[in-house]
């Protein structure tokens, strides 16, 4: 059998010299990073799109939100985009959420009945697109699972110029239209 061996005791470390554990910082996306390679829905899950070969030439715009439909979402952030002046100067617009196909078009469709404004409305269900961006949060408590981070990112020729990601995930100040687009 084997033998227990006891260890001597060892004194106790003070506060001030233990290690505490502490949490890495965000490792989210960040200016100079790509687009994602990764294939999106609009409209239906049989019409795949790729942010990163639409985007590889020019000027575009990618925000993400938690849900669509969901308050913030709805009656501020992305309708702050699609009344925007500015918005045709930040070429190719979309806007990503974590919810099906058919969601996204029927959320599209409600805050943009005549699709002026050119915002594509993408359907990102099974998270690859917000996973690679680094950009996802337990959601669990109040959409029932996780979700993206509230955020817009400005990109030309398929690299991030600008990321404006909102530090508790779901506020609303530093990816509002005015903030991202300018006054």
């Amino acid at each position: 059998m084997f033998a227990l061996r006891r260890l001597p005791f060892a004194p106790s470390l003070g506060a001030s010299s233990r290690r505490l554990f502490h949490q890495s910082p965000p490792a989210f996306v960040k200016v100079g990073d790509k687009i994602p390679n990764v294939e999106l829905m609009e409209g239906s899950p049989g019409n795949k799109v790729n942010i990163a070969d639409e985007l590889k030439t020019g000027k575009g715009l990618i925000v993400g939100v938690p849900a669509a439909f969901s308050p913030s979402c709805s009656e501020s952030h992305i309708p702050g985009y699609v009344n925007s002046e500015k918005l045709k100067s930040a070429g190719r617009v979309y806007v990503v959420s974590v919810n099906d196909a058919f969601v996204m078009k029927a959320w599209g469709k409600t805050l943009d009945p005549s699709g002026s404004s050119g915002i594509r409305f993408l359907a990102d269900p099974d998270l690859r697109f917000t996973k690679a961006l680094d950009l996802s949060f337990d959601g669990a408590a109040i959409f029932g699972g996780d979700r993206s981070k509230r955020y817009a990112l400005v990109t030309e020729d398929g690299v991030v110029k600008d990321a404006h990601v909102e530090s508790d995930n779901t506020g609303l100040n530093v990816s509002a239209a005015d903030k991202v687009l300018g006054q």
